[in-house]
């Protein structure tokens, strides 16, 4: 009998965006076989690739069909997804990265999975160092701005840890540090809006994933007239999949935009 050793999985299906840019990166994308509906980046993997998935549901039948022998996935949210397809016998790797670090170790394990672990060790490097950039310009400005990153508007949530972080990296302070920790929404939820006022952020960054932001309904709300950023309409939208997305778009496109905004606020309040 001759063995071969297998280099890694060749038919993926990826339940969420973060691993199949991260896939593309890599020039891994043949072995993807299946793809989220809500992915949006590349643009190219929505018109090549099946869609299979919400984020909180898939089409099991779908998926089974496309004989996968991996399926990526992310958090605790996809765990019922996950275990019906454990049920049906396909191997299934739930990741659950919420800081910066932890989206890191994801992409070189993904890396590593897939025999790409010394290109995926060069593209990690390229973005470590530049994240270590935008920290030291961060840290150069005369003044730092308080932010609130606004995940949703109703109800209120504020951002999740690895945006927290790139927040902290990009020159600015989150003002809700101590809601960041907490991995569900749920958890995040802003009981009173009024606190909001009380902190007074002088950056709103909003990411409503799947809506746009509308900074007129954000400064229309009570009370929020007093608010610097909404004052110096410091009201700015990113997009979702390019923050909550916790793999490389908010560790490039993300942060960058996070970091030009800060820029700006902090030369014009220096």
């Amino acid at each position: 009998m001759t063995f071969t050793i297998p280099q890694g999985p060749r038919r993926i299906v990826c339940l969420t965006e973060e691993t199949t840019e991260w896939l593309y990166l890599l020039g891994e994308e043949a072995r993807i076989v299946g793809i989220s509906g809500y992915t949006v980046r590349p643009r190219r993997a929505r018109e090549e690739k099946p869609k299979v998935s919400a984020f909180l549901s898939a089409k099991i039948d779908r998926i089974l069909e496309l004989e996968p022998d991996c399926v990526f996935g992310f958090s605790d949210l996809q765990a019922d997804i996950a275990s019906e397809l454990v049920k049906k016998g396909v191997q299934v790797t739930i990741f659950n990265q919420r800081s910066v670090e932890e989206i890191f170790s994801m992409l070189y394990q993904v890396a590593a999975m897939v025999g790409a672990a010394d290109r995926g060790l060069v593209l990690l490097e390229k973005m470590r160092s530049r994240l270590t950039e935008i920290e030291a310009a961060g840290r150069a400005l005369p003044r730092r701005p308080r932010v609130f990153f606004e995940e949703w508007d109703d109800p209120l949530i504020s951002g999740i840890r690895w945006v927290s972080e790139l927040v902290g990296v990009a020159g600015g302070d989150d003002v809700f540090p101590e809601l960041a920790v907490q991995a569900l929404g749920k958890d995040r939820i802003l009981a009173d809006a009024s606190e909001v006022v009380r902190r007074n952020p002088d950056i709103v960054f909003g990411s409503w994933c799947g809506k746009k932001f509308r900074a007129e309904r954000v400064a229309a709300r009570g009370g929020w007239q007093a608010v610097n950023a909404v004052r110096d309409a410091q009201l700015f939208e990113i997009k979702s999949a390019d923050i909550l997305q916790p793999g490389p778009a908010a560790l490039t496109d993300g942060v960058e935009q996070l970091h030009r905004a800060i820029v700006q606020w902090s030369r014009n309040h220096a």
